[in-house]
């Protein structure tokens, strides 16, 4: 059903998860989303890999154009796709929200044709 990893992905996706516990070790949680933002994007440029900040796909319906359709956080060499959320739920309310969430991080995979989407928070 999924292809695999090519090796750059998951060296890539390694490194990220690296990323994310590392500022979540040395921050904590319950900062602004801003603030773990620009850690991750710090670490980032710091180990040389290539990132984009906020980044929006248009989405097309007939003949009608919405420009920021589908915005993502940070685009990881063009490949992964980090949502940073910080929000913190009591059970009952992650239930109901966690599937409208789970299929949004899946049309944002659809849209951007990528494979690997990583919520380090």
């Amino acid at each position: 059903m999924y292809d695999q990893l090519s090796k750059h992905e998951e060296y890539l996706a390694n490194r990220v998860v690296d990323i994310a516990t590392s500022i979540h070790k040395y921050l904590g949680p319950g900062l602004l989303a801003n603030v773990y933002e620009q850690c991750f994007c710090y670490e980032l440029r710091k180990r040389a890999i290539d990132f984009k900040k906020h980044v929006n796909k248009p989405i097309i319906y007939d003949d009608f154009t919405i420009d920021d359709g589908v915005q993502i956080d940070i685009l990881v060499d063009d490949l992964i796709i980090i949502q940073l959320k910080t929000q913190e739920f009591d059970y009952p309310t992650l239930l109901r929200t966690g599937f409208v969430f789970a299929l949004r991080l899946y049309e944002q995979l659809r849209f951007f044709s990528l494979s690997i989407i990583l919520l380090p928070w």
